[in-house]
């Protein structure tokens, strides 16, 4: 059962919904931003790196009398360490368990490999099926058209959206149509929350963010942050301990930068993003550590919310 799941809310009205729709694509295809646009704050972290996403990050829309919650899965992608395999399998673990699979394409790139292996794979998964082609506002429309109807010969979708997840552009519609194919029943969770995520790991998240939008190039996506201490201090604020893992010397030298700048920096624009998520003064101490072959220690996925694949 996920955290913070509550089945002892009751409706809102006999006409209340409640049902979970699963977000899959491939690496990149925008999905986290489009989260972040259907459920009005950020629940998941946004990046230029491919597989940002790691673990399944639920967040919660609410649309008349529907509460719509969005399981933003990782990107799927051909895996190639125990790391990526762990990924793959919990997002098509996401995909099968939920009431509505969503698959978002990025227009601009069409459908490559990546792509079409999950069309392909889609024709196994017997539930209510809608295509999103993302990025809109940047690729000619005969160009949409043309691969809404390329995307429709490998499997049949019940509607195509068109959006813009980063300006928001039709993500009204697919939140409207969402809330009207969610199941009848009491809603799911409180109706302030916006996310299942907890405060640990999304401050985790928040660090590791920063941590990549400082090293897009310079540091392997393998690397890793951990919320090692949470304490709410009597003064209302809080003292955060985290530790960035990463498997060698030479990317701990990265991390940390000349006279340890850049360490400095993604501490304070983690600081900066988690005082305003959190509405209260946060002490946030990062350190760095080696960790060789973390991605084959199961507790590290245990922390990350995957299963470790064996």
């Amino acid at each position: 059962m996920p955290e913070g799941f509550n089945f002892g809310l009751a409706p809102v009205n006999e006409n209340s919904r409640a049902g979970f729709v699963a977000l899959i694509g491939a690496p990149n295809a925008g999905k986290s931003t489009l989260l972040n646009q259907l459920v009005g704050t950020k629940v998941s972290i946004v990046t230029h790196k491919v597989q940002t996403t790691r673990a399944i990050v639920r967040g919660v829309a609410i649309e008349d009398d529907s509460q719509v919650i969005f399981v933003d899965t990782p990107g799927i992608f051909r895996p190639k360490r125990r790391l990526d395999r762990a990924m793959v399998d919990t997002a098509w673990g996401g995909a099968k368990d939920a009431d509505v699979v969503a698959v978002l394409i990025d227009a601009k790139k069409g459908i490559n490999e990546a792509v079409e292996r999950i069309l392909n794979e889609l024709e196994h998964i017997k539930l209510p099926k809608v295509l999103i082609l993302n990025k809109i506002d940047i690729t000619k429309r005969d160009q949409l058209l043309e691969l809404a109807a390329k995307a429709n010969e490998y499997t049949k979708f019940d509607q195509t959206f068109m959006v813009s997840a980063i300006n928001g552009s039709g993500t009204k519609d697919i939140l409207k149509y969402f809330s009207e194919q969610m199941p009848k029943g009491p809603w799911l969770y409180p109706e302030d929350q916006a996310s299942d995520i907890p405060l640990r790991m999304l401050a985790a998240e928040i660090t590791r963010e920063k941590l990549y939008l400082r090293l897009h190039e310079e540091l392997p996506y393998i690397s890793t942050v951990e919320t090692d201490k949470w304490e709410d201090k009597k003064d209302g604020s809080i003292r955060i301990e985290q530790t960035i893992f990463v498997e060698r010397d030479s990317q701990k030298s990265i991390v940390l930068g000349k006279n340890g700048q850049t360490i400095k920096a993604i501490s304070k624009a983690a600081r900066e993003e988690l005082t305003e998520a959190f509405e209260t003064k946060v002490h946030l101490f990062v350190f760095v550590k080696v960790r060789e072959n973390w991605s084959d220690d199961p507790e590290r996925y245990r922390n990350m919310g995957l299963d470790f694949p064996h």
